[in-house]
């Protein structure tokens, strides 16, 4: 049996999110998927999409790499989320940094045209490891990453909380999140 996987990785990096709502299954008042990529057609670098009462419950787009944010927003990024497609939401320059544990708490911080926004997953729990092929699920993409479930985060924009909360989830029988970091994440397309 082969190690190797068969399709071509398209892009490689983290991919960290957040989902708070204010009720357990009800509607996301925020949505935040952060991008950090080492290896993609369009190069290096980072994205927050983030959409919440904090933007006005629009989506607002932070990188340092345009070429990168509209390359996720044709491929992988769009499929996660079809809104985001959307290749007429302006996209703001901005510097990025991270500091903590993935253990215990973990910050990422995005400072852009007069935004100071922090995103913080807490109550880390166990990692899972998760491998998808392409197709699977309907999606265009396969998938191969260690996803570390968050019980509680935070989202601030100029030191305004955002409203809702994480919620537990299970995934095939292993406890989730609405919130998790993915780290080793690569995304493959059949070759």
């Amino acid at each position: 049996m082969s190690t190797v996987d068969p399709n071509r990785v398209v892009v490689t990096g983290e991919n960290p999110f957040i989902r708070l709502s204010e009720t357990d299954g009800g509607p996301n008042t925020t949505e935040a998927s952060y991008w950090r990529v080492f290896l993609s057609p369009a190069g290096t670098g980072h994205v927050l999409y983030l959409k919440s009462e904090l933007t006005e419950k629009r989506w607002r787009i932070y990188s340092d790499n345009l070429q990168l944010t509209r390359w996720l927003q044709k491929t992988v990024q769009g499929m996660l989320n079809a809104e985001l497609k959307d290749e007429a939401i302006p996209v703001l320059d901005a510097a990025f940094s991270k500091t903590g544990d993935p253990n215990e708490s973990w910050t990422e911080t995005i400072s852009a045209d007069g935004d100071e926004i922090a995103l913080t997953w807490h109550e880390i729990g166990d990692p899972l490891l998760i491998h998808t092929q392409p197709g699977a699920g309907g999606r265009a993409y396969g998938l191969s990453t260690v996803l570390i479930p968050s019980a509680r985060a935070t989202i601030t924009r100029n030191g305004v909380s955002a409203s809702g909360h994480a919620w537990p989830r299970d995934r095939e029988g292993r406890k989730f999140s609405t919130c998790a970091l993915a780290f080793a994440e690569s995304w493959t397309e059949p070759r």
